[in-house]
């Protein structure tokens, strides 16, 4: 299938063409029409922060009992949901399927190509405000995710400590409630963290309990929380989730802890950035230090728009309230975090040029120490990482 405008380059292929106006309608149409054709309940996921993960672990815990596919990697776009329906074949049970924005009208878009049966919104956040320009902008682009499934008839899964989207899914029937804070059909108690930082959760629903410590940080919890809530209304068993749980491997640079000598370790959270996970990063830091000198390595969180400053600014309580002992900054809108934190006298540093930064890391003591390393994708954060990891093993 080629554009019709490129033809002429591909005029002596030995080879069946199909030429059309555009690729991009033409792809989501074919992905629309073997949607129609595939047995498998589609299941929706998107949010703010977390999508990917709880995508990962709820795939991990229905294929305890079904045979499930997923969206790969993060081809969650206009583009990648295609893909990824035309990559389901006619044995897969269940479709685990993200739908990512950072436009008005993408996840509407993407959403009518899945006809969800199920839908999962993690959470509404501060995120792309660039081109969402506020929190109703994320609310609106997100709640197409909800609107697509209602369409179809389809199940909710709705977070009850998102007031936004109790007000969405108001008179809807067919909807499975979950929350940390209210009364609901599924729910989630924090128990603090365990001597090794992981987070300790019980969940609850109806004559059912899952309770321990499985993984790093509260997202992950709110993560967890919102996939068993999913595995539960689709039959799977206490045993099956926990298996599940257990086979799960955490996505890469995602709130990765790794633990290394000279009791050193390291939080890989440098796949993402937004104020809400920034924040919960910085949390979990404080919580797994256990003593230890902490260390922040934060780049810009980008697609915040004009009030991409502010944002940065609101970092400052948050580090001093989780006591952390030192924080290094790159990028242009971190320049306004520096200065905060230089006027409540917290020991911080702030870096232009990234070849200057990965000297100074290769000179920095890691001994008896955690660091965070977190920025928004555009930062390329990840060099930072292996900045550090060369300096330890060489």
């Amino acid at each position: 299938m080629i554009n019709e405008r490129k033809y002429k380059y591909f005029t002596g292929l030995e080879l069946p063409l199909i030429t059309v106006k555009n690729t991009t309608a033409s792809l989501g149409e074919i992905a629309k029409t073997w949607r129609r054709k595939l047995n498998a309940k589609v299941i929706g996921i998107t949010g703010s922060a977390g999508k990917t993960s709880t995508k990962e672990l709820l795939a991990s815990i229905l294929s305890e009992k079904y045979k499930v596919n997923k969206t790969k990697l993060n081809n969650n776009n206009h583009i990648g949901v295609p893909l990824t329906i035309l990559s389901t074949s006619e044995n897969h049970e269940v479709l685990v399927l993200e739908h990512g924005t950072n436009h008005f009208g993408e996840i509407s878009y993407t959403a009518d190509i899945a006809n969800p049966d199920y839908a999962l919104i993690t959470n509404i956040g501060d995120s792309h405000l660039e081109f969402l320009k506020n929190k109703k902008g994320v609310f609106k682009e997100k709640a197409a995710l909800f609107s697509a499934t209602m369409k179809n008839s389809g199940t909710l899964f709705v977070n009850y400590d998102e007031p936004q989207l109790i007000k969405a899914v108001r008179g809807y029937k067919k909807k499975i409630t979950y929350s940390f804070d209210s009364k609901t059909d599924v729910r989630g108690r924090l128990l603090g963290p365990d001597e090794k930082g992981k987070e300790k959760i019980e969940i609850k629903y109806k004559n059912h309990k899952i309770s321990g410590s499985f993984l790093y940080g509260e997202q992950n919890a709110k993560n967890l929380l919102a996939s068993s809530t999913v595995a539960f209304r689709l039959g799977v068993t206490k045993t099956q989730i926990i298996n599940g749980i257990k086979k799960f491997k955490n996505v890469n640079r995602r709130l990765n802890v790794k633990n290394y000598n000279n009791n050193f370790t390291m939080i890989d959270d440098s796949y993402n950035a937004n104020p809400d996970s920034s924040k919960l990063a910085l949390e979990l830091l404080n919580k797994i230090s256990k003593g230890r000198k902490t260390i922040a390595l934060l780049g810009d969180m980008l697609e915040l728009g004009s009030v991409g400053a502010k944002y940065h600014k609101d970092l400052a309580p948050v580090i001093n309230r989780n006591k952390i002992d030192k924080v290094i900054t790159i990028g242009r809108l971190m320049k306004s975090l520096n200065k905060e934190l230089k006027a409540k006298k917290i020991d911080c540093r702030h870096f232009s040029s990234r070849s200057e930064l990965r000297r100074y890391l290769r000179s920095l003591g890691h001994k008896n120490s955690v660091v965070l390393i977190k920025g928004s994708r555009g930062m390329k954060m990840e060099e930072f990482v292996k900045t550090i990891e060369d300096k330890i093993s060489g």
